[in-house]
């Protein structure tokens, strides 16, 4: 058994982080797999701030594991992407705001969802029944959702979702020493959006030894994009309602259905793919560290996405009433979760890359 499986408080946890990038610290094979190892080696110590760093700069390629020496069943018992992996997790809930909500949400992640779409739901039929007893005429979502309760709930949620997002970045990037200089930001943010650092030295990602493929990689991007779409959808919409005030539903062939349509494919086919690679990745790269943030994560999204195609094609029928409650009541959950959940990890991924390119051209 490896000293990462023995970790169950955070104190033991951050000690066996120490001692594993002590060790690696030492050999050093793995310096040219991912930033990681550079960064690693411009430490002599590694303290919970580093740990955090380094953990979040790992995007769990799987490449240093296959090249260790000293992984299991080796008795020094490294493994950087199952300790890194679990050091990561630690900092989604030391760093949130608030952390009650945080440190329920990781205990409870699907139990969680489950009762905010259930809770959101409810609310929703609740803003029917007070609205006009008459069936609402096809495809007139405000008359099945008065527009204002609407916009109350997802405004709320929208500030609240911001200022939790805010202050974890701010508490993320105050830990490891501040905010990125300018240097080398433009290429930091490129390999962001890229994912540049997913497939580790090699072309593919490892999902297991002598396994590669480059599936991982292009599901990470169909959910990003997908999402990005998404939202971009949601804003051209609010444009045109109250700048133009044309009223939804829009046509199929305007931009807000188009970006939304395309936005939602992609939030179907990244989620599920990654879902089915999570079951045949290897474990011992850390993948069931996460399950339930991970799991409820894509479950959210893909029951946003699909209600909101299904949305789209059955709109002029009479299920769009109950299709449109589900559907808003997933995004309004999907916000909700967003600072304590899977989402977080893209944004002090990001500050890390761009600490690291920072450090790197110091």
């Amino acid at each position: 058994m490896s000293r990462g499986d023995t970790a169950h408080s955070a104190g033991g946890l951050l000690q066996i982080g120490e001692h594993v990038m002590t060790v690696c610290n030492a050999c050093r094979y793995c310096e040219q797999y991912c930033p990681v190892f550079p960064a690693m080696e411009d430490r002599l110590a590694f303290g919970k701030a580093d740990l955090a760093y380094l953990s979040n700069l790992c995007h769990n390629c799987g490449e240093c594991l296959y090249a260790c020496q000293y992984a299991p069943p080796h008795e020094f018992g490294i493994n950087v992407p199952l300790t890194l992996s679990r050091i990561r997790l630690q900092s989604y809930e030391d760093y949130c705001w608030p952390k009650c909500v945080g440190a329920a949400f990781r205990r409870q992640a699907l139990l969680t969802t489950i009762a905010l779409v259930v809770g959101f739901t409810s609310l929703m039929l609740l803003s029917r029944r007070a609205g006009p007893a008459d069936p609402p005429p096809a495809g007139t979502f405000y008359a099945v959702v008065p527009y204002e309760i609407m916009v109350t709930l997802f405004s709320g949620v929208f500030l609240f979702v911001m200022l939790a997002l805010s202050i974890g970045v701010w508490r993320f990037q105050r830990a490891i020493q501040g905010g990125p200089r300018s240097t080398g930001t433009a290429a930091a943010l490129r390999d962001v959006l890229t994912l540049r650092h997913l497939h580790g030295s090699g072309v593919d990602c490892p999902s297991g030894e002598e396994k590669r493929s480059p599936w991982r990689r292009w599901f990470h991007h169909c959910t990003f994009y997908g999402f990005a779409l998404c939202f971009a959808s949601t804003s051209v919409a609010a444009i045109y309602h109250h700048v133009f005030d044309w009223t939804a539903p829009y046509a199929y062939t305007s931009l807000p259905v188009v970006l939304g349509t395309v936005g939602g494919v992609g939030l179907v086919i990244g989620p599920a793919g990654l879902l089915v690679l999570r079951r045949r990745r290897d474990p011992a790269l850390g993948v069931t560290v996460q399950d339930g943030l991970d799991e409820s994560f894509i479950a959210l999204l893909l029951l946003t996405s699909v209600t909101g195609l299904a949305l789209l094609v059955l709109r002029e029928q009479a299920v769009m009433r109950t299709l449109l409650v589900v559907h808003l009541a997933a995004v309004l959950a999907l916000f909700l979760t967003l600072p304590y959940g899977k989402f977080v990890h893209g944004l002090y991924r990001t500050a890390a890359v761009l600490k690291f390119s920072a450090e790197s051209r110091a």
